[in-house]
């Protein structure tokens, strides 16, 4: 059997070949050249690797003043790899006072160079050339002369950078217009698909998890219990309190009740309720689907043969579809009873009386309205997050700008949405 230490030194002598090759010694290295009661010692590798590693000098400028002379000592190394803080300190020192007339260059202790130190020279020069300082090339190194000259010898035409052209204002109208019209294009492609996905849902075609519909309905839903709740009743006491400060003058302070019953019913709690989904919900649905399309999931579904709009966006639409009337009435009533907290507490009116009152001011058709705009609210809602993902791009940054773009567009959608069923119901006279 092979003795262990033979076995030890085939090792080492490899590794001593190899650091030969790669140069890390700069002569032969013999590590069993001392050794002791048969072990190596570690003179042996730590002797050579002290005498043959070349560490470089970081590059200097050493600046000297002789009458209107101001003489640059160049040392070191210049390399890319160090920061350009002798090139700040010259330059600085250039403009320090007194301000000389002519510099020289010194460049005996000067090392190995690469562009670095070109860059340093050029701009240097430009800084003298600028101020008017006379420059003396006598101390540069050759190599450094001749490429200077080479870089000197055709200046930069004037016209040689293109102009950025500025657009003009109707131009820049005229582009805004055409981006926005692509975009509502681009929604209204969406949106019939997600209906012809719809369509194929009651036929019974459509193929989705129903796990993934549950999970949808649970974050739509009572997840967003919570937010709704504070903001219905804040929206609820802001609503009281600012009739209140009208209808005092007055003496009619009781109909506080009706101006928080019908505004909210009608409008305000569907509309706040959309618009605190839009940033909760909206956004948490472009940016799901803004990753699977940098992850390349949705690609993978579609090479399985599995229509990502049903089995992505049909759940989604359909379980904010469907929370959205839920949470319009959660939130009319918090809102109620946020401007029963005024119409008692700061009103003095009875709470039997100040119920009375909202029961007798809200009206069935006030509530059904506003839970069909809240259905509409919801279905917008969730078009633009899922068509937002859809069309993120290939990065992280861009999911980020798929949920910003899906808050913006869902909030606009509301706004608009709630004129037009301001007007329509206005002539329908309900």
């Amino acid at each position: 059997m092979r003795p262990l230490r033979s076995g030890l030194e085939s090792r080492l002598e490899k590794l001593c070949f190899n650091l030969r090759r790669m140069r890390v010694f700069r002569h032969p290295v013999e590590p069993f050249a001392c050794r002791r009661y048969g072990m190596l010692t570690r003179n042996a590798f730590i002797a050579p690797m002290a005498t043959s590693i070349h560490i470089a000098a970081p590059p200097g400028v050493t600046l000297t003043r002789s009458a209107d002379t101001l003489t640059l000592h160049l040392s070191g190394e210049w390399s890319m790899r160090h920061k350009g803080a002798a090139t700040a300190r010259t330059l600085s020192s250039l403009d320090a006072p007194p301000k000389p007339r002519r510099i020289e260059f010194e460049s005996s202790d000067l090392g190995e160079w690469d562009t670095s130190l070109l860059t340093f020279f050029e701009r240097v020069l430009d800084h003298c050339r600028t101020r008017g300082i006379e420059v003396d090339r006598s101390g540069l190194p050759p190599g450094v002369q001749r490429l200077l000259e080479l870089a000197e010898a055709v200046p930069e035409k004037k016209d040689a950078r293109a102009a950025a052209a500025r657009e003009s204002f109707l131009t820049r109208i005229g582009n805004a217009t055409i981006e926005a019209l692509r975009s509502f294009d681009e929604f209204l492609d969406f949106f019939g698909r997600v209906t012809i996905a719809f369509w194929r849902l009651l036929r019974g075609k459509a193929r989705f998890r129903t796990s993934d519909l549950m999970i949808e309905i649970q974050d739509c839903g009572a997840n967003a219990l919570g937010i709704v709740t504070l903001i219905s009743y804040l929206v609820g006491i802001i609503l009281a309190f600012m009739g209140a400060v009208q209808l005092q003058q007055f003496g009619a302070q009781i109909y506080v009740a009706d101006l928080v019953s019908i505004g909210v019913t009608r409008d305000m709690g569907a509309m706040m309720t959309a618009i605190i989904m839009a940033g909760r919900t909206g956004a948490a649905f472009a940016a799901a689907l803004g990753t699977m399309k940098v992850t390349q999931e949705i690609d993978a579904l579609a090479t399985m043969g599995i229509s990502p709009l049903e089995f992505l966006v049909l759940p989604r639409v359909l379980a904010l579809v469907l929370m959205m009337p839920l949470l319009c009435l959660y939130s009319d009533f918090v809102a109620i009873l946020g401007g029963t907290t005024i119409g008692v507490g700061m009103l003095g009116i009875n709470f039997t009386v100040f119920v009375h009152e909202a029961a007798y001011a809200t009206t069935m058709t006030n509530v059904l309205g506003g839970l069909f705009k809240g259905t509409v609210y919801g279905a917008l809602i969730a078009i633009a997050g899922c068509l937002r993902g859809f069309q993120c791009g290939d990065s992280s940054s861009a999911v980020g700008d798929a949920a910003t773009q899906s808050v913006v567009m869902s909030v606009v959608l509301i706004v608009c949405a709630c004129g037009l069923f301001a007007v329509i119901f206005n002539i329908l006279g309900i």
